[in-house]
């Protein structure tokens, strides 16, 4: 028997975001004239997967969205997405924890310095 954990109501932005997703989605797929089975194929899933995908259903796996950005020839979009040397707020934290100075250590006898 499988657990299931009680989650709580995706926020509002989250919804929307996952629901434009879908559609960006839907757009690409239909852009490149592939219809839902044949995206399906290439990812190696079913085609009701897909239309969860393109509907923006929040328990579809990462793994098929991965799959079909890079179907679209789209997946560097997806590496980018967490950008570690453009994250504003990361860095801002990270220069906040900086020391005001710096001093090399003493150096003692014990060190071999002498």
């Amino acid at each position: 028997m499988r657990f299931m954990k009680e989650s709580s109501p995706l926020p509002l932005p989250v919804v929307r975001s996952l629901l434009r997703l879908g559609q960006a989605m839907s757009l690409a797929r239909r852009r490149r004239h592939l219809s839902q089975q044949e995206v399906a194929q290439r990812i190696g899933t079913s085609v009701n997967t897909v239309r969860r995908l393109e509907a923006g259903h929040p328990g579809t796996a990462l793994v098929h969205l991965a799959r079909a950005m890079q179907v679209f020839g789209e997946l560097d979009q997806l590496d980018q997405l967490l950008d570690t040397p453009q994250d504003a707020i990361g860095l801002a934290l990270m220069d906040a924890q900086l020391p005001q100075r710096v001093r090399k250590p003493r150096q003692t006898p014990e060190s071999g310095a002498f």
